[in-house]
């Protein structure tokens, strides 16, 4: 299928995506999708859904439209059913089996549908001894060890909010995943099923620390290497205001100019003298204890020390870097992030807010050529 791309809908314009609704890492990548340009339904279920959000500020929900369907009700599979029959591509988030139960999984898609690509969401996977288990982010990443990685020694491993596994482990490998097998569709006609599980995509993002343990350069616990804050030239320092500044400066130049620009040169044989590294550690904290965090922030300003100030979610769309290239933008009065990546020859845009719950009914039933999305709607009103 190919189409003419519109201005701001991004290079997957003309590309239809049906979203079987659910929480977490599939909304977030069928938001993508839709931020990317797909025409992406979310099959929404009587009653909404059990996140605790206002959906006017659900910003997972952006560019996409919704309708509702009941999948328990003798007409619900059918719906699915119809809709499937004319996208590329299908993303469900339920433990295996459900969506097969409820007459919707990929054999029957696949019989009214045979080059639609089934993208399948989980923590656990498929298959495995835990496939059944229910689960949340903080779960999937333990036992893949990345969670250990993250924190202070002797204290509990720091919990990533669900940055790790949702999103990063789960809704970008089922973005990756959808995607290559859409190109392998319209280059054969034939779609597959697409196993996207939290478990083995922050297992894959660990890949390069599996590679230094073996080779001799991690050791496998927390606070002890290079890139998780065991490096006292590489991690966070409080300031005098209780906030807090990010070192970074690796290379041999910029840990230079670093201890140059905080004040402490007496350390420049430290860089790897792990013997000195607490007495380096100590003195850093202490100078950055000295001013506040904005203070340091314009002595590090324009230089390549690789120090910055640690922002919070509110005050970083004002970073003048960020505002400059627009990473944050509002629309619907929420300020969020832009859509990501971006394309010289396709732009993206926030297109739409946040979809409700059945209030695009009619245009899908129109666009997408499912009549009966309509008649079932009316039929649930009732007579008035």
């Amino acid at each position: 299928m190919t189409t003419a791309t519109t201005p701001g809908h991004g290079p997957l314009t003309g590309v239809r995506v049906v979203e079987l609704a659910g929480i977490g890492p599939g909304p977030f990548a069928a938001m993508l999708l839709a931020d990317l340009g797909a025409d992406v339904v979310r099959v929404s279920r009587p009653g909404g859904s059990s996140l605790s959000i206002d959906p006017a500020f659900d910003i997972t929900n952006r560019n996409k439209r919704s309708v509702v369907v009941d999948l328990k009700a003798p007409e619900g599979p059918a719906r699915v059913l119809d809709l499937a029959a004319r996208a590329d591509i299908l993303i469900e988030g339920n433990r295996p089996g459900v969506a097969e139960r409820l007459g919707v999984g990929p054999e029957d898609c696949h019989a009214r549908n045979p080059a639609l690509v089934y993208g399948r969401m989980t923590g656990w996977g498929q298959e495995g001894p835990l496939a059944q288990r229910a689960g949340h982010d903080i779960a999937y990443i333990a036992l893949t060890g990345t969670l250990g990685l993250i924190g202070e020694p002797g204290r509990p491993p720091a919990v990533p909010a669900n940055l790790l596994g949702d999103y990063a482990g789960g809704s970008l490998y089922l973005v990756v995943g959808v995607l290559a097998a859409l190109h392998h569709a319209r280059a054969t006609g034939t779609g597959q099923v697409v196993d996207a599980a939290i478990v083995d995509g922050t297992s894959h993002l660990s890949a390069m620390i599996h590679a230094m343990t073996a080779a001799g350069g991690w050791q496998d616990r927390r606070g002890a290497n290079l890139l998780d804050g065991g490096c006292p030239y590489y991690g966070t320092y409080e300031t005098a205001d209780g906030k807090y500044m990010a070192v970074g400066a690796l290379e041999p130049q910029f840990y230079h100019l670093f201890l140059d620009l905080l004040g402490v040169p007496d350390f420049a044989d430290a860089r790897k003298d792990w013997t000195r590294w607490g007495d380096l550690r100590d003195a850093v904290a202490a100078r950055f204890r000295s001013r506040t965090r904005d203070e340091w922030a314009a002595v590090f300003e324009g230089t390549d020390a690789c120090v910055a100030p640690v922002l919070s979610l509110r005050e970083a769309p004002h970073h003048p870097h960020l505002a400059a290239r627009g990473t944050f933008t509002d629309h619907s009065k929420i300020t969020q992030p832009a859509p990501a990546p971006r394309f010289s020859a396709t732009p993206t845009a926030v297109r739409t807010g946040p979809a409700r719950d059945g209030a695009d009914t009619a245009d899908v039933a129109r666009d997408w050529g499912v009549p009966d999305l309509v008649k079932d709607q009316e039929l649930r009103k009732g007579p008035e």
